[in-house]
């Protein structure tokens, strides 16, 4: 089981908030909460998998109470404000859900966070193994597909799905969060340019300004988010710089 914690100011909210937790069957409700100030007092004795919180709250908003944790659990945010969810992905929740949302909603919300803890878990569990760089498989077309990560071109975000850009075939469509993909491939080797972008390193034919290119002429843009280490990463690789 999944254990997890419920916040929103709103009663009606996290009474419908509580009833989904409820009628999902692999999470575990351990409380739920009224207030950020509540739930992080909470948190200081207690440990959850996932935290499902609202964003506008008057005591302290969502953003900031993920931001003040220090080793935060899965998040997953609900907010009535669009305008919230490029800040929500910086923080690296698992997911954003847009009230008013239903449950099929908040299902495909769950079903990322099982998937995410399910690899965790499953990593833990095999630390004394070797690990490799060199491959790793997906779920795509009801079979398990073997990815060698030096054929990966970039990952491309869509919603509760990814798509995977290969050098020489055709892209790849798995259902996975881009934050489980970032953490499956090897960090020398690939970098997070924009929410919804992570692309090969070796790839990367041109960098300008907020965009870059790769090998195959694809062009994509680079968030301010992210933009700061790609310039790094490029400037370190750069002979004769004065």
């Amino acid at each position: 089981m999944i254990n997890c914690i419920a916040i929103d100011d709103e009663p009606l909210a996290l009474k419908q908030l509580e009833g989904y937790v409820k009628k999902t069957p692999f999470l575990q409700l351990a409380a739920t909460f009224h207030s950020a100030t509540e739930a992080k007092a909470f948190l200081s004795e207690n440990s959850v998998d996932v935290v499902f919180t609202d964003i506008n709250m008057p005591d302290c908003s969502g953003m900031q109470f993920v931001k003040e944790l220090d080793n935060p659990p899965l998040i997953v945010f609900s907010t009535a404000y669009e305008e919230y969810a490029v800040e929500s992905f910086r923080v690296d929740a698992i997911d954003y859900l847009l009230k008013p949302y239903s449950y099929q909603d908040f299902l495909k919300a769950a079903l990322k966070v099982k998937q995410y803890h399910e690899w965790k878990s499953a990593k833990n569990e095999h630390t004394d193994e070797t690990p490799t760089d060199e491959y790793f498989f997906v779920r795509a077309d009801n079979q398990s597909i073997k990815i060698f990560t030096n054929t990966i071109l970039y990952v491309e975000a869509m919603s509760e799905y990814i798509r995977i850009h290969f050098k020489e075939s055709k892209p790849l469509m798995t259902f996975m969060s881009i934050k489980l993909m970032m953490e499956t491939l090897p960090n020398d080797r690939f970098m997070r340019i924009h929410r919804s972008y992570i692309i090969a390193l070796d790839s990367i034919k041109s960098f300008r300004r907020s965009e870059v290119e790769l090998s195959d002429g694809t062009v994509l843009s680079v968030s301010a988010t992210y933009k700061e280490d790609l310039q790094k990463y490029i400037e370190n690789k750069t002979v004769g710089r004065k």
